[in-house]
């Protein structure tokens, strides 16, 4: 079966959390491991500049889009044996959190209501609640920017704060592996977790989680609301009034609004508390050199 034709110009607005983005160039949908690696090895020898989507959450698409292949990673198995997981890194993490819980098992809590997909979690290893994804990783399958298939064991890579080795190597997450230790108390744990995330962030706005990183021993979103910046508003993007560290799209905001905005943010922080804030946001550039 010879690989799917890429689409074209696929509005990157309507794949991202964030309602935001022009059109990327060339885009596939990757349903299995075998089709990601295909996938790669075709933009490596096309001489494609790519970006891997996953829930699209984390991410600002530029107003003109990605002039290159988005490739959208859907490789969404989940295999559950004893406290072991094996996981697709097209699984949405939140899910993952909510399903290991449920069975007992301790370890991804603090996933459920995260809005990424496992690899974004790997990648940026994400965290919350004093847990990070790296915690209970045990294994990463990847496939570099050839479409060779590569499997590491987490204590040989490099995680730190929303950071991961991944970050500066080319290709794509394609599968995890996680081990977890039975709990009694982890479901309960878990609807803890959800239930404060709901009442504290703004769940039905269109926004992608938080905008800047945690400053050693600060807190973003308290930093900011004690700069009086709740509910500033640039063009379409606005600060969140229920919780500071989110910019949501409140009406048709483009790129430029929420950048512009996170600008103004990071210099009134500066200013009024002498602390410089990192963005955690990612933005997808419109071009990138292979």
């Amino acid at each position: 079966m010879g690989m799917k034709p890429f689409q074209q110009n696929r509005s990157l607005a309507e794949v991202s959390t964030f309602g935001i983005g022009g059109n990327a160039r060339y885009f596939s949908e990757v349903d299995s491991i075998e089709e990601l690696q295909e996938v790669l090895a075709c933009a490596y020898g096309q001489k494609l500049s790519f970006h891997i989507l996953g829930k699209g959450s984390n991410s600002l698409f530029s107003d003109s889009g990605f002039d290159g292949l988005v490739i959208h990673n859907k490789i969404n198995f989940c295999e559950m044996e004893g406290s072991k997981v094996y996981v697709g890194a097209g699984f949405s993490f939140s899910h993952l959190g909510v399903k290991t819980a449920r069975k007992g098992l301790s370890g991804l809590e603090f996933a459920s209501g995260i809005p990424a997909s496992v690899g974004g979690a790997v990648y940026m290893n994400a965290g919350a609640n004093g847990q990070e994804t790296c915690n209970s990783l045990t294994e990463v399958t990847f496939v570099d920017e050839k479409g060779e298939l590569e499997i590491f064991s987490a204590k040989d890579l490099l995680f730190s704060y929303r950071t991961s080795s991944f970050q500066s190597r080319r290709g794509a997450i394609a599968a995890a592996r996680f081990q977890l230790a039975l709990d009694d108390k982890a479901r309960k744990e878990q609807l803890d977790i959800v239930a404060y995330r709901t009442k504290t962030q703004p769940y039905d706005a269109l926004s992608c989680g938080c905008i800047f990183r945690n400053p050693n021993g600060e807190v973003a979103g308290a930093l900011i609301e004690k700069s009086g910046l709740k509910n500033k508003q640039i063009g379409g993007a606005k600060v969140s009034s229920l919780h500071a560290n989110f910019i949501i799209n409140s009406e048709g905001a483009s790129a430029k609004d929420v950048l512009a905005l996170a600008k103004y943010v990071r210099q009134t922080v500066k200013d009024k508390t002498n602390i410089e804030l990192e963005m955690e946001l990612r933005e997808v550039p419109t071009t990138y050199d292979p």
